[in-house]
């Protein structure tokens, strides 16, 4: 069942282009000349209720107000954005009860109350009954630890602690789907580790649909199976992560430690690199398995040690960036 459906997305913006000094400003007093810059470029994707989904792209590239339109902040310019089998810029208020978003850089806890009392004011925000509020605040609990936090005035929190206090705030109402734009920006080690919990347990216990943003590679290694990465505003990519870095980068770098300096080589594999009795071969997934490449290296040299490197995430991303550049 498809939880979202996206068609033909796209998000215009007027800008008013205006000349320097005195002159300029003058001249914008009479007559104003505007250009329209395109921030989101027909976008068509669904997502299935209970995915995790990494939503990513390089800065600028259209992320955020894709979100927001996903969450009903801003309108779209054409196309529509359907959850739960509803357009949201139609009926936004009905649609908004079964969302929850959590921006990086902007809270929604109140900087003058107590964390418990944030918490109470979105209660009766979304008219939830005390039993259902306790029951949620109860398994958040157990994720984070909150309730030691809930006397603690919002201005004295530690950002780690602020965060924790945002997702637990944007599941109160119990949201089918949850936004996070940028979570993690500023965490440390261990408040991304406890985010991380957060994300996999409300999936596998409440079947959330969760879409990420993030600039955080691990975050998505260890989340999402399925990536969507847009880039000037369009599709750059919408599939399996591991398809797509299988498509993107179809080989493994194999380090082999020889005794002495005398290196093997191979039809099926390229020497990328040596360094004294250290050789660096690089070979295709579908050409060779590793095993058999170590097998028929040491048939013609001595082999001390090898290991095999994957291509890092982050050269795959770069890689899917660059693509559409």
């Amino acid at each position: 069942m498809n939880m979202i459906e996206v068609k033909n997305l796209s998000k215009d913006y007027h800008v008013v282009k205006k000349e320097g000094g005195m002159k300029g400003a003058l001249k914008a007093l009479v007559t104003r000349e505007s250009k329209v810059i395109s921030a989101v470029k027909n976008l068509n994707f669904t997502i299935e209720a209970g995915e995790i989904i990494g939503f990513i792209g390089p800065n600028g590239a259209g992320k955020s107000t894709t979100i927001k339109m996903m969450s009903g902040i801003l309108t779209p310019s054409e196309g529509e954005i359907l959850i739960g089998g509803i357009d949201i810029t139609k009926h936004r208020k009905e649609v908004v009860q079964h969302i929850g978003v959590v921006f990086g850089q902007r809270s929604q806890l109140n900087w003058d109350l107590r964390l418990g009392e944030s918490f109470e004011l979105l209660r009766h925000i979304y008219q939830i009954d005390k039993i259902q509020y306790q029951k949620t605040l109860d398994e958040m609990d157990d994720i984070f630890g909150i309730k030691e936090l809930l006397d603690k005035p919002v201005r004295q929190m530690s950002l780690g602690q602020r965060v924790k206090g945002d997702l637990v705030a944007a599941m109160i109402h119990s949201p089918k789907v949850l936004f996070l734009d940028e979570p993690t920006i500023g965490l440390d080690v261990s408040a991304k580790y406890a985010l991380r919990k957060f994300i996999k347990e409300i999936k596998e216990q409440r079947g959330t649909t969760i879409i990420l943003t993030t600039h955080d590679l691990g975050d998505i290694q260890q989340l999402c199976n399925r990536l969507i990465i847009i880039n000037h505003g369009n599709l750059v990519e919408d599939g399996n992560l591991e398809d797509i870095v299988n498509r993107i980068a179809p080989y493994k770098t194999l380090v082999v430690e020889y005794y002495d300096e005398q290196f093997a080589t191979h039809e099926k594999c390229q020497l990328i690199e040596s360094d004294g009795n250290i050789a660096k071969y690089r070979f295709m997934k579908n050409d060779i398995t590793a095993a058999k490449l170590i097998e028929a290296l040491s048939m013609k040299a001595q082999i001390k040690d090898v290991s095999i490197e994957e291509a890092g995430i982050d050269d795959i991303i770069r890689a899917a960036y660059e693509e559409r550049d």
